[in-house]
């Protein structure tokens, strides 16, 4: 089994493959370039340093969302592309879902947080179970207060990650009633070999779909698209 997998979804451009059982490549920058620049010349760097014949790929995965409007529509188009013109079936997988897979086997309730701006998050929880990553609660956009509550109620330990964290530590640290950690650096963001290590379980399931019929889960309104409905609403 050999994919290959796309994450923009947030502030990190990741590239990635895995072929069988070994991650055979990985690039990953978080840098304040746009993901239009930066998504396919990783790509091309990455099959070139590991000599990688598209032609031999057996799914293309992406990040599917929640995430940046922008980055979610870039890596679309990039996934997209890539497996229509390579005939190859297309996987989508959750963004909050992949970056909650950075931390696999943790013991703690694992909560990633998205910025999502206007105090909202991107986030979910999970745990990790007889060698299984299960949902506790299925990725979302909610408040930064709804999510700590709700931690706070299964009274169990947590372990942050995510862009969110940085934005969000202080409401943490002033709110939370269980014990908690973050995720340190090299596993606190999106990465596209989570998101392809994810993609090979989907694979063997069969969860995959055409690359035709594929778009981004936002879960929310953009901001140009709240704006114009608050100007409507205003008319009214």
């Amino acid at each position: 089994m050999k994919l290959l997998a796309l994450d923009s979804s947030g502030l990190v451009a990741s590239v990635a493959v895995i072929w069988d059982e070994i991650l055979s490549g990985e690039f990953t920058i978080d840098h304040k370039i746009t993901h239009s620049q930066t998504l396919l010349p990783m790509l091309e760097e990455l099959a070139k340093v590991i000599e990688l014949d598209l032609n031999t790929l057996d799914a293309v995965a992406v990040a599917g969302g929640p995430g940046s409007f922008t980055g979610l529509r870039i890596g679309s188009a990039t996934a997209k592309g890539l497996a229509l013109a390579l005939e190859k079936p297309l996987i989508q997988i959750p963004t909050v879902d992949a970056l909650a897979y950075n931390l696999w086997g943790h013991k703690d309730i694992v909560c990633p947080l998205m910025d999502a701006r206007r105090n909202q998050t991107y986030t979910g929880l999970y745990r990790f179970c007889d060698g299984r990553m299960q949902t506790i609660k299925e990725q979302c956009a909610v408040d930064i207060s709804t999510i700590i509550d709700e931690i706070n109620q299964r009274k169990e330990a947590a372990v942050f990650l995510g862009d969110g964290v940085p934005v969000f530590k202080n409401y943490i640290e002033e709110h939370i009633l269980v014990p908690y950690t973050f995720a340190p650096p090299h596993l606190s963001r999106q990465r596209a070999g989570a998101v392809a290590a994810l993609a090979r379980e989907y694979y063997k399931e069969g969860k995959m779909m055409d690359s035709a019929s594929y778009k981004p889960e936002y879960l929310r309104l953009s901001q140009a698209e709240r704006e114009r409905m608050e100007k409507e609403h205003a008319k009214d």
